[in-house]
């Protein structure tokens, strides 16, 4: 094992006297620097969360004491003579509670565990702890990237005791502290010390004594440090043949030909912690500026906190098969659904969360995913449609946020889009289909937004398009509202509201044989009509207007020419963004029996006429969704209109 902090160790000289049995039983008693002290506080009292951070940090620390020993070994191959594979040793003891990890890597001395572990070194302990004055619920983060891994043993150890001889040496030193201001260094005979490397032994806490358990241990390893370039066996007990658990070779860095669906599968699942099979894998490595290897699914089924508000993306970032942090923003919030992980070749070990965030080398990786992630989506639309489907079924919602907030890939964002619509037959469509079937003289996009699909479908706005053959995209997610109101279209062709200003449908024919005429002109009597409504319900409209989208609903409501559209109104409205609704325009189905009928009442029916008003007003906001304006008014009309309909003593 070596930390962070610990100094060059080529330069400890290659052998030491073997010493004294007295001077071995005589341990010298240091203090540790002041910041080790204040950081130390911390981790006993349990500043963090995330506990388990401890083991990868101790796992890490031997994988590179492995690494350095093989490093060292190309100039002096004698340091690999005893022991040449490298590996990394978990022994369980859960009578004593205790855990040690040991390594059989470069090893240190003395001197070397003092530096190490007692001073701040070239450590950036003072760096963390300003860091976790100014964070919040980060430090699990944070322990891996500011060389303070070792002291994280301290969350759930009393004591700890660090065992090493380095490499070529005939000196074995032991350091040990219970973490309150002091720590001990002594020499051990070489039959108490290992072979070669560093025996790092953590008397557990009562409160962390699962730490001494199989399956906790077991777990632990698997799912964060799994990958390390070392292989790690586990010893049940002291006593216990050693088992490995991790093979030291990092499925992503094999050859895809060697690697079967199942493995990848399994693999799916402990990265994951889901157990569905992956709709999509993707394993791929980059070459040229920067070198990196990605494995990644596209889960089979929603996650649990597809939804969380958070919107944080799961893919982890290792560094040279270790792994540094789950929240390095590999991929874009709308790919959030993705799992998997990114192994950097360039980046050092010791990256921050400032580096990740504005690293440009990390940039250029999150581009290069990203395009990867959505260019695989595209081949598998093309190739399997039924499977691309189910994709979007699952995680349309999400990719849609990619509308309203990557303007770099929205021309591959909406290739990938499929909507529900009304020429779909339920199925899905996809604007390519759209475009290739748009009616003479079409010439936008149209949809409709709510928030429930078969609403939508009924809405009577759409009456005068489904006459005309037109296809409309009905809407039915929280994000549509936003991502169609950006301005932006698709092969030149706008996207539009059927419920937003005038429809325009004039100019697209009807089918042959279609004796309907949505749109037809008004008679005089109807056109009064449509001017006494302006003016007995001018308080709450816009206006009022013949429509040419009604074929068969008497009235309907829509947004005003230059409005917002009345969904994305109602949800801003809804979440106080909005401090008053605009006015809506009420449009009128000159042809319909209702209609007609209504204006041809003469002047001694002024009372019914202006009840009639104001519950067609009542009955387009009903079809809309709307709350009515005075429930007991409405009512009272109602009753009004029965009573009169039904006669004298209800003949």
């Amino acid at each position: 094992m070596t930390t962070e902090s610990a100094a060059p160790e080529s330069q400890a000289p290659e052998s030491q006297a073997p010493e004294s049995r007295s001077e071995a039983s005589a341990p010298k008693t240091h203090a540790f620097e002041a910041d080790v002290a204040k950081l130390l506080h911390l981790m006993v009292h349990s500043v963090y969360s995330d506990k388990d951070v401890f083991l990868r940090e101790l796992i890490s620390n031997a994988a590179d004491a492995c690494e350095k020993l093989r490093y060292e070994a190309i100039a002096d191959p004698a340091l690999l003579a005893v022991d040449p594979q490298p590996r990394i040793t978990l022994t369980l003891d859960a009578a004593q509670n205790r855990l040690s990890v040991e390594d059989n890597g470069i090893g240190m001395s003395a001197d070397e565990l003092a530096e190490a572990l007692g001073t701040i070194a070239r450590s950036g302990t003072r760096a963390f702890m300003d860091r976790v004055a100014a964070a919040s619920g980060e430090g699990a983060q944070l322990i891996g990237q500011f060389g303070v891994g070792f002291y994280s043993a301290f969350m759930v150890a009393g004591r700890v005791e660090v065992v090493s001889r380095r490499a070529g040496s005939a000196a074995a030193a032991r350091w040990s502290s219970d973490g309150q201001g002091t720590y001990e260094i002594d020499a051990v005979d070489l039959d108490a010390a290992p072979a070669r490397g560093t025996r790092v032994v953590l008397h557990l806490l009562p409160d962390a004594a699962r730490y001494a358990e199989r399956g906790v241990v077991e777990r632990i390893v698997r799912t964060q440090s799994g990958h390390v370039p070392v292989p790690i066996v586990l010893r049940e007990t002291p006593e216990a043949e050693p088992e490995e658990i991790a093979d030291g070779a990092a499925l992503w860095t094999r050859p895809k030909a060697e690697i079967d669906a199942d493995a990848y599968t399994d693999f799916y699942h402990g990265l994951s912690g889901q157990f569905d099979t992956p709709a999509l894998t993707l394993h791929y490595r980059a070459e040229g500026r920067q070198e990196y290897s990605v494995l990644a699914f596209v889960p089979g089924m929603k996650p649990f906190d597809l939804l969380d508000t958070g919107r944080d993306g799961r893919m982890k970032l290792y560094v040279r098969r270790v792994f540094i942090t789950d929240d390095a923003d590999l991929l874009p919030a709308y790919l959030r659904f993705v799992r998997g992980l990114v192994d950097s070749a360039d980046l050092p070990l010791n990256v921050s969360r400032e580096m990740i965030q504005e690293s440009p080398m990390l940039g250029a990786i999150r581009k290069g995913v990203t395009g990867r992630v959505l260019g695989e989506l595209e081949k598998l639309a093309g190739a399997d449609a039924p499977a691309y489907e189910a994709v979007w079924e699952n995680f349309g919602p999400v990719l849609k946020e990619g509308l309203y907030e990557d303007r770099e890939r929205r021309e591959s964002l909406l290739g990938l889009a499929r909507f529900r619509t009304t020429a779909s037959g339920g199925g899905w469509r996809g604007l390519k289909d759209y475009v290739a079937d748009l009616k003479e003289n079409q010439t936008a996009i149209y949809y409709a937004l709510g928030s429930d699909l078969e609403r939508i479908a009924a809405s009577p706005q759409i009456e005068g398009f489904r006459a005309r053959g037109v296809e409309v995209l009905l809407l039915p997610d929280h994000v549509d509202s936003f991502w169609v109101m950006s301005g932006l279209d698709y092969q030149g062709k706008p996207f539009k509201s059927v419920t937003q200003g005038a429809a325009d449908l004039g100019l697209i024919p009807l089918p042959e044989g279609d004796a309907a005429a949505p749109g037809a002109a008004a008679s005089a009597e109807v056109t009064d009509f449509i001017e006494f409504l302006k003016t007995e319900l001018g308080a709450s409209v816009a206006d009022v207007r013949a429509s040419d989208r009604l074929t068969e609903s008497p009235v309907c409501l829509v947004a005003p020419d230059r409005g917002m559209d009345r969904q994305l109104e109602k949800i801003l409205a809804g979440a106080g963004r909005l401090p008053q609704r605009e006015k809506p325009v009420l449009e009128i189905n000159p042809t319909h029996d209702l209609v007609v009928r209504l204006a041809g009442l003469g002047a001694e029916e002024a009372a019914l006429r202006a009840d009639a008003a104001y519950l067609l007003l009542d009955e387009a906001r009903i079809l809309d969704a709307e709350p009515l304006e005075d429930p007991r008014a409405f009512s009272a009309r109602l009753a009004r209109l029965l009573t009169r309909a039904l006669g004298p003593g209800g003949a």
